[in-house]
C-alpha cells in the first residue's frame, strides 16, 4: 500500500462515504490567547473567568469560532486537502460550549457532489460533526468546497444536491446555561446595549479595520492544523489563476466576528451560523472592514438572554464599512466583498438595565 498522502480528489468521493478524521485535538487556554493575539477578539465571555462565573459558568468557555476553526480543520485531510476554495456554510449549530482541556473528534458523511462544467473541478457538500470526550455533540456543520479532479477526463455520476435548511429554526438553538445575572454585562463591558436595544433592519458599520499579514494568517490556519496547500503552498499557488496563498475563510470570520465587537459589545456566544458564503478570495495585505445589518429578533421567553439574527457583509480594501453594500438575493457582490454571513447570537435581555461604570 502507498503510503503518499496526496488527499481525496473529487472523483474519490461518493454519495454516503463516511470519515473518522484522525488526530482528536485537547484545546487549551493557551490556545484561546494565541486566538486573541490573532484576531484581536474581546468577547467579554471568553475573556475573563470572572465575567463567566457571573454568568454561569463554572470559568470561561472557550471561543466559539476557535472550536469551529478547529474542528474544521480535523476534516481537511480527507475533504480539502485538494481544495480550489471553501465555498460555504449552512445548519451550523453550537450545542454545547467546550472549556479549556476539553478534547474534539470529526466525523463527516458525503451528502452530495456535483461535477463542474469545466470537469476540472467539482463541488461536494459534507455534513460533519464533532463531539467532544465525552462522546457528546458539541457542534455540527454542513460545507459545501470546491475541490480538483485528479483526471479531468475521470467519468462522474450525476449531480446530487443536499436539501439544506435555509436556516437555524429558534426552537432549534441552544441557548445555553446563562443565568438571570447575564443582564450585568454592561458592567463589564462598559456598553449598555442589550437585545431591546436593536431593531430588525438596523445597520451598524463597524469602524475598525485589520490588514492580515502573512505571519497571522498562516500561525492561524497552522493553530487549528487545517493543511490545505492553498493556504501554506506559495509555489503550487504561483503556478494557478490566484499567483499566490489563499487566507483561509475561516480566518476572515474570526476578523469580522471580532471586528464586529465595536456595536455588539454584549454579545455573549454565537448560537448558529444558518448560511454563508466566501464571496472572493482575500490575500495577506488585504485590509478587511465589515458591517452587520440586524434581520430577526428571537423572544426565548424567561430566558435571560434573546436571540438576533445578523447578517455580517466583509469586504477588503475600502475606504470604511459605510462603502459595504447589503446586496438583495440573486443580485452580484461587489468585487470588494469577501464575506456574507448569516448567523444567530445570544445577547442579555432585560427589562430594567444595569449601567455601566461611568455611563449613565
Amino acid at each position: 500500500m502507498s503510503k503518499q498522502r496526496n488527499g481525496n480528489f473529487f472523483e474519490d468521493f461518493r454519495l454516503g462515504q463516511r470519515f473518522v478524521h484522525a488526530t482528536p485535538r485537547t484545546l487549551t487556554a493557551a490556545d484561546q490567547s494565541l486566538y486573541i493575539a490573532l484576531t484581536g477578539s474581546r468577547a467579554c465571555l471568553h475573556s475573563a473567568d470572572t465575567t463567566a462565573k457571573a454568568l454561569g459558568f463554572e470559568r470561561r468557555p472557550l471561543e466559539d469560532l476557535l472550536v469551529f476553526n478547529t474542528a474544521f480543520g480535523k476534516t481537511v485531510p480527507d475533504i480539502s486537502l485538494n481544495a480550489v476554495a471553501n465555498l460555504g456554510y449552512a445548519q451550523l449549530r453550537f450545542v454545547e460550549p467546550v472549556f479549556d482541556g476539553d478534547t474534539l473528534s470529526v466525523e463527516s458523511e458525503i451528502i452530495g457532489l456535483k461535477e463542474n462544467s469545466n470537469r476540472r473541478t467539482g463541488v461536494v457538500y459534507v455534513r460533519s460533526t464533532a463531539r467532544n470526550q465525552h462522546g457528546r455533540e458539541v457542534l455540527g456543520w454542513v460545507r459545501w468546497v470546491m475541490v480538483h479532479k485528479r483526471d479531468a477526463s475521470a467519468a462522474c455520476g450525476e449531480a446530487v444536491l443536499p436539501a439544506l435548511a435555509s436556516q437555524v429554526g429558534p426552537d432549534e438553538l441552544a441557548i445555553g446555561a446563562f443565568v438571570d445575572r447575564a443582564a450585568e454585562v454592561p458592567l463589564f463591558t462598559g456598553c449598555n446595549d442589550l437585545w431591546e436595544d436593536y431593531a430588525v433592519g438596523e445597520r451598524i458599520d463597524h469602524p475598525a479595520a485589520m490588514t492580515i499579514n502573512d505571519s497571522d494568517h498562516s500561525l492561524a490556519t497552522r493553530l487549528y492544523q487545517n493543511t490545505a496547500k492553498a493556504h501554506f503552498d506559495a509555489a503550487m499557488m504561483a503556478r494557478g489563476p490566484m499567483q499566490r496563498r489563499l487566507v483561509y475563510g475561516g480566518h476572515i470570520i474570526s476578523i469580522c466576528k471580532a471586528l464586529a465587537y465595536d456595536g455588539f459589545e454584549n454579545l455573549l456566544s454565537i448560537l448558529a451560523i444558518n448560511g454563508g458564503s466566501h464571496v472572493s478570495p482575500t490575500f495577506a495585505g488585504d485590509t478587511i472592514s465589515c458591517a452587520t445589518q440586524v434581520i430577526e429578533r428571537y423572544d426565548f421567553g424567561n430566558a435571560p438572554v434573546g436571540g438576533l439574527r445578523l447578517r455580517m457583509v466583509g469586504a477588503k480594501n475600502v475606504e470604511s464599512a459605510a462603502q459595504i453594500r447589503f446586496t438583495e438575493p440573486g443580485e452580484p457582490h461587489d468585487a470588494h466583498t469577501v464575506l456574507d454571513l448569516d448567523f444567530t447570537v445570544a445577547i442579555p435581555k432585560t427589562s430594567k438595565k444595569h449601567t455601566a461604570r461611568g455611563h449613565a
